[in-house]
């Protein structure tokens, strides 16, 4: 019994840990309405996005988290502008903007001296988190959280059916760009504990497993979060027994969720045919 709790007695891995639980909430509400809408590019180019963002506010000496938001914002905006005044797709665009932007940070990050660690940046340092980090995830995650959780019904008849929210007298664009917000604002959390180049995982991976294994969407929204939340606290633990790096066991694990959950889908679907 020692040994199964001799990760929780060293205070980097409680750090590891706190930083998990602090940012699986948001990524797992935010996903679910990312699946439904169809952004799931969308998270992987704000992600990505958000590295010219970063190396800029380090240079001008601003808070890395100012940065990261206006590039994360900036993306999404230029996305938005590029496929309503074009003949291409906004995936299409997506791809353009966000690959551009990446590139952007990385040439960014060769000419300038920093002490500030790239791997770092990509791929999440959650064994190396701060008090400051802990505070800054959740001075972000809380609010998001709270916006999510109020406004989910307004979120969930944006995301199937824009039109009918607009004749329901909802601020169809007021939404869509609030939207954009929160999942700058979530990369921005998560930038510590997964990097920019993970994040994906889990901005996609939760809410996809959880619709895949309910139908009604309060449901979703809860099996997400629990979903990700032991994953986050499962892939940390055995990161520490692997000898591996935590963000991406969490990913692996999601992963591994995501093929039960489809294999399980196909099943009970075939048995539900062959009764019929």
């Amino acid at each position: 019994m020692t040994d199964l709790l001799l990760p929780f007695q060293f205070p980097f891995m409680q750090n590891a840990f706190l930083i998990g639980a602090i940012v699986a909430v948001p990524t797992a509400l935010l996903s679910c309405f990312l699946v439904l809408k169809g952004w799931a590019l969308m998270g992987d180019a704000v992600s990505h996005a958000i590295l010219p963002g970063v190396v800029l506010a380090w240079i001008t000496g601003i808070p890395l988290i100012l940065g990261a938001f206006a590039a994360g914002m900036s993306c999404a905006l230029l996305t938005g502008f590029l496929a309503e005044n074009s003949r291409v797709k906004r995936d299409t665009v997506m791809g353009v903007v966000f690959s551009g932007m990446f590139g952007l940070g990385i040439v960014l990050y060769t000419q300038v001296n920093t002490n500030q660690h790239l791997d770092h940046i990509l791929f999440g340092n959650m064994l190396g988190v701060s008090g400051g980090d802990l505070w800054s995830a959740a001075a972000i995650a809380v609010p998001v959280s709270a916006v999510l959780l109020m406004k989910w019904r307004d979120f969930l008849l944006h995301a199937f059916d824009p039109a009918q929210a607009r004749a329901s007298g909802l601020p169809v664009a007021l939404l869509h760009y609030l939207l954009l917000a929160i999942l700058s604002l979530t990369v921005v959390a998560t930038l510590t504990a997964t990097g920019l180049i993970l994040a994906v995982g889990l901005l996609i991976a939760p809410g996809a497993i959880a619709f895949l294994c309910v139908r009604r969407f309060g449901a979703m929204l809860a099996v997400a979060v629990a979903v990700c939340v032991v994953s986050m606290a499962g892939g940390t633990y055995a990161s520490f027994w692997l000898d591996s790096a935590p963000a991406p066991t969490v990913v692996l694990i999601l992963t591994a969720l995501f093929v039960v959950a489809f294999v399980r889908r196909i099943v009970v679907t075939r048995r539900a045919s062959a009764a019929i």
